[in-house]
């Protein structure tokens, strides 16, 4: 006859992913003629409950590769962006997010510069990145026992004799 246990365990409980696209400006020292190169680098990110809403505060920074002086040269600038994201994230099984919760936040797509673009001296870009988040909380889990199970299986004795027996040997066995 069966009964039933009951396990607490850590399990993800919800799981959300978003995409966002944002508009960012750097302003170089110079009037830049002509982007050359634009890349993200540096991200980093943490997720943190507020209010039964994840909240993820996150930075990157973006450098911009340009040409000014009628072409003639070029410089790098590099400026550090701050954002915050939020996810209402659907949890299963009646789950409520809360300070025992664990929120673990991956970049799914770093950010990427999607369009960029010069307008009065200043250096506009489009950037694109999707975070992933997923909850682990405590869930419970219900399982079968069998109380009447015996898992081993019963040996009988080795007869030394038999192990030691060459005399059954059948000589043609090689041929």
């Amino acid at each position: 006859m069966a009964s039933y246990k009951e396990i607490v365990t850590k399990a993800v409980v919800g799981k959300a992913k978003k995409n966002s696209s944002s508009k960012f400006t750097v302003k170089p020292e110079e009037t830049p003629d002509t982007v050359l190169g634009c890349w993200v680098i540096n991200h980093t990110f943490d997720g943190r409950n507020q209010n039964g809403i994840v909240n993820i505060a996150g930075s990157f920074d973006v450098n911009v590769w340009y040409s000014y002086n009628n072409d003639t040269k070029t410089a790098v600038t590099t400026k550090r962006f701050n954002y915050n994201d939020k996810m209402n994230i659907k949890l299963k099984d009646g789950a409520s997010l809360n300070d025992a919760s664990e929120i673990i936040v991956r970049s799914l797509n770093q950010p990427t510069v999607t369009d960029v673009f010069i307008k009065n001296g200043e250096v506009n870009m489009t950037i694109e990145k999707e975070l992933g988040v997923e909850i682990v909380g405590s869930t419970m889990l219900k399982v079968s026992v069998e109380d009447d199970a015996d898992d081993y299986d019963v040996l009988d004795d080795i007869d030394e004799n038999e192990l030691n027996d060459v005399d059954n040997i059948n000589p043609d066995y090689l041929s």
